[in-house]
């Protein structure tokens, strides 16, 4: 009896370090996919807060709760059902799609270029106070651009587990779904809330409070207009980054090739920087690819006639 005890304990103990595990895998594979996103994780971090620009104060948290809400059913109730449903049945459809995601970020990172070297910017809408019809107008302008980027971050984030297990994939795929809509709305949070920090501060007794107020009063414009930078470099990158593997795995190989050797050959020699000089070249060439390839449909777009009458996104002030 005493035996069957003790081995009723042992298959549980089994049991439990098994579990701890798969927790452990799932978390580790959920970052790696996650990582993997990361360039249109920072788009998406940068695009966001220009929507939420001009608006009330008390009004900013709310309307970032609710797109951040409809971020998360984007992912969990429109893209993840199809992500898993074709990587099950359609897989070989997972890279063409993957593609054209990559091909639209060439596209946003290329027409960002050709808005700053020609000077025709997008018409910027002066918020105010907005009346409910008006901010439900915007929230559900943010969550429309929210579920091209939370598509993109999806699909590259199941390409990267696509070997796991149906049920391990949809867990893994909630988890980044939770992860990345955390953390990009976090950060949105306190980007737009950093001047109202800082004017708090500013208006303190103590001079280093108000010293740090002020910095951050003053910054937030500079850091608007940086992570409008590294997004549109981030498009640019991963897009290009994800044709140079898709063309690779449908055939036609010699781009990748070519980065990946130019990648290769600074490695070896670079010694001790090799790791992170190779990244760079991979990274740059990947960008220039993205330039290329964005500014080809960036002219298609400009030439056709669908092409003049794109919806202006909001831009920063």
């Amino acid at each position: 009896m005493s035996g069957g005890l003790f081995a009723l304990l042992d298959d549980v103990a089994a049991l439990a370090r098994l579990a701890a595990a798969s927790v452990d895998d799932v978390s580790a594979a959920a970052g790696r996919a996650s990582m993997k996103a990361a360039g249109v994780v920072v788009d998406d971090t940068a695009v966001t807060p220009q929507y939420v620009q001009g608006v009330a104060a008390k009004r900013e948290l709310p309307m970032i709760k609710q797109i951040a809400v409809g971020s998360l059913r984007n992912k969990l109730l429109i893209i993840l059902p199809l992500a898993l449903l074709l990587s099950q049945f359609l897989p070989w459809l997972l890279t063409p799609i993957l593609m054209l995601g990559g091909t639209f970020l060439c596209y946003e990172g290329a027409e960002k270029i050709w808005e700053k070297l020609s000077g025709h910017h997008p018409e910027e809408k002066q918020a105010g106070a907005l009346d409910d019809a008006a901010e439900k107008t915007m929230v559900s302008g943010a969550i429309r651009t929210d579920l091209i980027l939370s598509a993109e971050i999806m699909v590259i984030s199941l390409n990267e587990v696509a070997d796991e297990p149906f049920v391990s994939r949809a867990v893994i795929l909630v988890a980044v779904a939770f992860l990345i809509t955390a953390v990009v709305y976090g950060v949105v949070a306190l980007i737009v809330k950093m001047d109202d920090i800082g004017l708090a501060l500013s208006q303190r007794t103590s001079a280093v409070a108000q010293k740090v107020g002020h910095g951050l009063v003053r910054a937030m414009p500079g850091l608007l207009a940086t992570i409008s930078v590294v997004g549109t470099v981030a498009m640019l990158w991963v897009g290009g980054h994800i044709l140079l593997v898709g063309a690779d795995d449908l055939g036609w190989h010699a781009p990748y090739e070519l980065v990946h050797h130019l990648e290769e050959d600074v490695h070896h020699a670079a010694g001790a920087l090799g790791a992170a000089l190779g990244w760079l070249v991979n990274t740059a060439l990947s960008a220039v690819a993205g330039v290329v390839v964005g500014a080809v449909v960036v002219a298609i777009m400009h030439v056709l006639p669908f092409g003049h009458g794109k919806t202006a996104e909001p831009t920063a002030h």
